[in-house]
């Protein structure tokens, strides 16, 4: 069951990210670098989305669902999707760094949660693939402040979490490529622009409702979901979300 609470419930969607070229390079362009960053949260939430049953189990103590078994079936996924195992790259890089510390805020996330969703007695946690997404992200922003920024947006009607809206760019993306029924299904948009920092890299990779998402995001419309949140009365293969990735200028 997908469900969105952190900016939206973006776990089970269907189409995966079309994944740019290898990015194997020394220095990987940004259109690559964004990419695998995206890549690397849809690995880590997957993991969230298989272990949500047993996170809210009240019976069990011990979930087991440690930051580095997170981190080590992330990995997997991602070098499933990728070809490449996101340890490999040069630490020197700007890929290698950014995605290394996408990596430790997984892991921080992790060990922050450990003792909410171990609480035994209690079912629903509130720890959702959403919520994990919108902490990672903050944490990552948070670490490489002035180089990168992370997040996941919506729709601005989908958006639960006021720390979600949209911004400007984002907005237009979603009404201008995202929304129009020609885009297509899964394909990222990019640009680069020049403003008060600099030339300025976006990416936004939309991700859609599956099947699964339904139970808290389909209907009926305006029925409360297990989240305490009125369902949307959304359809398989709706937009559901975006990442939206922003990388500045490298300093020198």
């Amino acid at each position: 069951m997908v469900l969105l609470a952190g900016a939206l419930g973006l776990f089970g969607l269907g189409a995966a990210l079309s994944l740019a070229p290898s990015a194997r390079a020394a220095e990987a362009e940004p259109d690559v670098i964004a990419t695998r960053l995206a890549t690397m949260l849809q690995s880590a939430r997957s993991v969230i989305s298989r272990n949500q049953e047993t996170i809210n189990d009240p019976t069990i103590a011990d979930k087991k669902l440690t930051a580095d078994r997170v981190v080590a079936e992330a990995i997997v996924a991602y070098e499933t999707k990728t070809g490449e195992n996101p340890t490999s790259y040069d630490p020197q890089s700007r890929l290698g760094k950014l995605i290394t510390a996408e990596i430790d805020a997984i892991r921080r996330v992790m060990d922050e949660v450990q003792p909410s969703i171990n609480q035994e007695g209690v079912g629903f946690k509130g720890f959702i693939p959403a919520t994990f997404a919108r902490l990672v992200s903050e944490a990552f922003t948070q670490s490489v402040a002035g180089e990168a920024t992370m997040r996941v947006t919506a729709p601005l009607p989908l958006v639960r979490n006021r720390k979600s809206r949209p911004d400007p760019w984002e907005t237009a993306v979603i009404a201008d490529r995202f929304a129009d029924p020609a885009w297509t299904r899964g394909a990222p948009f990019f640009e680069t622009a020049t403003g008060a920092e600099g030339p300025t890299f976006r990416m936004a990779v939309p991700e859609y409702y599956a099947a699964s998402c339904l139970s808290c995001h389909g209907g009926p419309k305006g029925s409360i979901d297990i989240t305490g949140y009125p369902r949307e009365g959304a359809a398989e293969n709706d937009l559901a979300g975006v990442i939206s990735i922003t990388l500045f200028e490298p300093r020198n």
